[in-house]
């Protein structure tokens, strides 16, 4: 058998990904992965669950996907792009703030003023908004 073929104990492909055995288990019991083959009485994957694996780490880190909405897209239900489509938005929305975060920690680094906190009447302008 070769390695793509081949299945899997749960600890080497939980090793592979850098997972705890416990991650894969609760995995499963929440629908996200199917129900690995059994082999003397351990867990093993085959590669179609690995791949489900890289998926779901794949979804995690970059979409900063919720393990329902994972679940959505794995399922392929009626609602898996309104999924997609809200976590889209959600980056979006978290990109934006993060631009105007960084707008104000790089005109702190290149205000004129001594003390931007105190001095600097952008600042000063910008924190009156808030309040008043």
């Amino acid at each position: 058998m070769s390695a793509a073929t081949e299945s899997l104990p749960i600890g080497a492909v939980a090793a592979r990904f850098g997972l705890a055995v416990s991650t894969l288990r609760y995995w499963e019991e929440r629908g996200l992965l199917r129900a690995a083959e059994r082999r003397a009485g351990r867990r093993r994957h085959g590669p179609d669950e690995v791949h489900r694996i890289a998926l779901i780490q794949l979804w995690r880190e970059t979409g900063l996907m919720s393990l329902d909405d994972i679940g959505a897209v794995l399922t392929g239900g009626a609602s898996w792009r309104d999924v997609v489509e809200h976590r889209v938005a959600a980056i979006e929305q978290q990109l934006t703030r993060l631009g105007a975060a960084k707008a104000h920690l790089e005109h702190l680094l290149t205000c004129p003023s001594a003390h931007p906190a105190d001095d600097c009447p952008y600042l000063r302008a910008e924190a009156e908004s808030r309040y008043a």
